[in-house]
Formats: C-alpha cells, structure tokens, sequence
C-alpha cells in the first residue's frame, strides 16, 4: 500500500527553526509551511504598502527553506508553502534567484490569484459573513479570497517541486499533495474530506504532538518538541506521527483536541473543495506516538468562496 509522509514545517510566520530539519532527516515526502493567519494578513498588507516588493513572511528564505536548499534538492523532498502572502510572485522570483546562485535544479511554481485589492468596488456592499458588520470603506490593508488544493495539485503534476501559493486554505497546503498523489477525483468527497483533516492536523505544527494539550502535565521534552508527520493512504486514512528522538507526545487526546482547532461546525467545516463531516472520524492509538484517523465524510463545497479583508482603523 502506497504510503506519502507530509510533515508540517511551520504553523506561522516566525515559527520555530527546528521542523524542518527534523522533517528532512526523517525522509518525509512533503514538507507544508503555513505562514497566514488572518491578522498575519494585514501586517504583510502594510509591508507591501511600503514596498511593493515585500509583503511574504521573510523566515521562509532567512530561516526555514532557504539554509537548506541544497538538501531539498538532493533529498527530492517537495515544498507547499503559503509563504507568499499578499506577494506570491515576488517571493518566487527571490527563491528562484537563491536556487540559481547555488547552481541548483528545483522547479518552483506560484499560485496566485488570491488578491482581491483591485476588486474593493465590487466588493463595497459585502456583509460580514458571521456578524453582517459592514465592508471597510477606508484604509484597506489586504483583501484575499480563501484558495484550495487543487492548483497545488496542477503545479506538482507539472513538475515543480517547491509550489509557493498567497492565500489558501491552510489544510489545502497537504490535500493538493495528496490529490497528486493519488489522482482523487473533484467530487470524490470523502477523499478530499479525509485529506483535508490531514492538512488541519499537521498545519498547527506542534499544536497536534502535545504543544497545546490540555493534559500538558503527560507531555515531555518540551524543549526537542517534535514537528508532526501525517502517513497517509490513498483511501484518506492516515497515521499522525512525529520524528523519532524528539518530544512531545502524540496521543488520541492530542490529535482530537487538533481536529477541533478553529473548525467551529464538525459536520460543515467548509473549504473551497469541500464541504467536510468529521463527526464519524475514528481516533485509535496504533502504537507509541503513532495515532490513526479515519472516517471522514465530504459532501460538496459551498458555491462561494471566503475571503478576508483587513484594514487600518487606530
């Protein structure tokens, strides 16, 4: 049974330098950066206001790919990263520069189409989506609209191996690895639920191998914390891991406080290719820090896609 390993590298812009050399001794196939949370957002807004050639977290070149460029291209290890932030195509033209100084050969492709900055007209009379609090008429910073895997899924088939993107969906980083992995289908739900929840449980990082747990007493070896990795299978069964000789602790409670991060509604967590039900998820520990997640449910994604806008008000 064909088997893909995804570790996560990062669960924000300044995140710590140890995941992705962990990730790389490990062997993992794929490594996904998460850099993007919402207020993340308008501050790379204001950097690019003062510099259009800025606007993406700077730790991807300075601290988490970059030093190991070399290493990625001898390993063959592919890259998703949302590093881009409000600038994808600058980001990707320094990368590319970085890579062609080392005289090294590792494709790299950009998704964009995120940036909604020169839609604000069409955008002025939007509601708030959970408040109905009005569109900001002043002093936008950034305006995206929340991407999926599927373009992530296009670049990898095309070649690349280090895909950067703007605004996606974070989970969508892991499922556009396992849509090209597997080939799954646009309305094979369930699979693209079951990769979804993949990418939710590793995009926090540590979050998922006890970083946040709320028994935080049963964790050790805070200090060599292990980044996770997600085995994962072509039916969107996966194991949670993390590499061995770190710390940390992967265990049912770890990875089913994880899976309700940040989703609100279990049964109708939306992403741009899914609408996901993980209330029947099964959670069975299946070894030493080795937790196995199936049983996810999809059905199909909302008509519109979310986006987020920030802006300067004091």
């Amino acid at each position: 049974m064909k088997t893909v390993r995804i570790g996560g590298g990062s669960a924000f812009f300044i995140d710590s330098a140890m995941a992705v050399p962990q990730l790389l001794k490990a062997g993992v196939d794929y490594i996904i950066l998460d850099y993007l949370a919402e207020g993340a957002m308008g501050l790379l807004g204001r950097m690019r206001l003062a510099d259009p050639n800025a606007g993406y977290p700077s730790d991807f070149m300075d601290v988490h790919i970059g030093p190991f460029l070399s290493q990625i291209a001898s390993s063959g290890t592919r890259i998703a990263a949302n590093a881009g932030g409000v600038n994808p195509l600058a980001l990707a033209e320094k990368l590319r520069a970085r890579i062609s100084e080392l005289g090294l050969n590792i494709p790299v492709s950009v998704i964009h189409g995120d940036d909604l900055m020169g839609q604000l007209d069409d955008l002025a009379d939007t509601r708030d989506m959970f408040t109905n609090a009005p569109f900001p008429q002043t002093g936008v910073t950034s305006c995206n609209a929340y991407l999926g895997a599927f373009p992530i899924a296009s670049a990898f088939a095309k070649g690349a191996q280090i895909v950067i993107t703007g605004r996606v969906v974070d989970s969508a980083l892991a499922l556009g690895a396992l849509i090209h992995e597997f080939g799954w289908k646009a309305n094979a739900f369930d699979k693209l639920s079951a990769g979804t929840l993949v990418g939710h449980l590793i995009e926090c990082g540590p979050q998922v191998t006890g970083g946040t747990f709320t028994d935080w007493r049963d964790v050790d070896g805070w200090a060599t914390i292990g980044a996770p990795i997600a085995e994962c299978h072509a039916d969107g069964s996966c194991i949670i891991t993390k590499p061995e000789g770190t710390g940390g602790l992967v265990s049912v409670g770890t990875v089913a406080e994880q899976m309700l991060y940040e989703v609100s509604d279990p049964q109708a967590y939306f992403v741009p290719d899914v609408a996901c039900d993980f209330s029947a998820v099964r959670i069975e520990q299946a070894g030493e820090n080795r937790v196995q997640v199936s049983g996810a449910l999809g059905n199909p994604p909302p008509a519109m896609l979310k986006a987020c806008v920030t802006w300067d008000d004091g």
